[in-house]
């Protein structure tokens, strides 16, 4: 009796917590779209959305064709990263490994590199975002299959992070190498998209966007019962009748493609992967891939907005790097995570 009130005022705990989450997104999402070097009012926002809005109208232009946009891609974006983060962090029961930790988000950013400063298409007549996206998640690829061809000869998960970084070191250093021979106007686009942003989001980049990371999220969510059996250790997972090969190879796949993406569009985001899911941990007092999912899609949405938003208003008109942004907020949050793990 005792037992099944804590599981339901835990249960009532969590439903409030992800009504939180949710609202705190919602109230967000209309302050990304309505504050900014234009302020714009509650009541014109919701007729520009939902209303007759002119489409000449210098409002309706700054919201559908430049904040909306912006808007929807740092929740999706943000989302995207916080699951990718969560599930690598379950791959390699780390709660210290993020893509941009792992050299994902590095093997993106070559491909992106060879793109914008090789100018390499690859017999593509012009660059579409789906392109991106594919070059994007090929890069990803060749990191994470770098990392699970060492995993076969090397036990200690240290030794396979370390192998991650070292490739993405690698990466990073074949594309500084691209920026040496880059024209200028190549390299000032690639140096802005090397610091990441939202800005600049086309409605065909989010539609390609949502229709690459809703999926995977779903999946993701689908995949808690051998995610929560994983927690327990390989051999509990095995007598649970768990295919612990073929998840731990659909852990690499969704999460590069998370995190693809992300990267293709908005360039590498750091921190995000790593703080959000830790941060959800604490929240929700749970390691559970059932609440762990929704809430780190939802937290990282949150999170990216946040940090979105304070970059784009904090020193306006002058706009921040994302980068950076998410750099102050996640750095502390990584030595707090390296000095309760004992690691310094």
């Amino acid at each position: 009796m005792v037992q099944e009130k804590n599981r339901g005022w835990r249960m009532t705990g969590w439903g409030l917590l992800f009504l939180l989450l949710a609202g705190g997104l919602l109230l967000l999402f209309f302050l990304n779209v309505g504050v900014g070097s234009a302020d714009i009012s509650v009541k014109d926002i919701f007729q520009i959305l939902f209303g007759d809005a002119e489409a000449s109208d210098s409002k309706y232009l700054i919201i559908r064709k430049i904040r909306l946009p912006r808007a929807m891609a740092s929740i999706a974006g943000g989302a995207a990263l916080a699951v990718s983060g969560f599930l690598l962090q379950t791959f390699f029961s780390n709660p210290i490994v993020e893509p941009y930790v792992l050299g994902i988000s590095s093997g993106s950013s070559l491909f992106v590199g060879l793109v914008f400063l090789g100018g390499f298409t690859f017999g593509v007549n012009r660059v579409t975002p789906a392109f991106l996206f594919f070059g994007a998640f090929a890069g990803a690829m060749l990191v994470m299959v770098i990392v699970v061809i060492a995993a076969r000869k090397v036990k200690s998960i240290v030794t396979l992070l370390i192998i991650g970084m070292m490739a993405g070191y690698v990466c990073s250093a074949a594309t500084s190498l691209l920026t040496a021979f880059a024209e200028k106007e190549n390299l000032k686009m690639f140096t802005m998209w090397t610091m990441g942003s939202f800005a600049g989001f086309t409605w065909s980049q989010i539609g390609v966007l949502y229709a690459i990371v809703v999926p995977m999220i779903l999946i993701s969510f689908c995949m808690a019962k051998p995610l929560n059996a994983l927690n327990m250790g390989d051999r509990y997972a095995e007598s649970m009748g768990i295919n612990v090969k073929g998840v731990r190879y659909a852990l690499i796949l969704i999460s590069s493609i998370l995190t693809a993406a992300v990267t293709a569009f908005a360039g590498p985001v750091s921190f995000i992967g790593l703080a959000v899911p830790h941060i959800c941990r604490i929240l929700f007092h749970t390691s559970d891939s059932r609440v762990m999912v929704p809430a780190a899609a939802l937290g990282g949405g949150l999170m990216a907005g946040i940090c979105d938003f304070t970059a784009r208003n904090i020193m306006s008109p002058v706009e921040l790097p994302l980068g950076a942004i998410t750099a102050i907020i996640g750095a502390p949050i990584v030595v707090y995570l390296l000095i309760r793990r004992g690691e310094i």
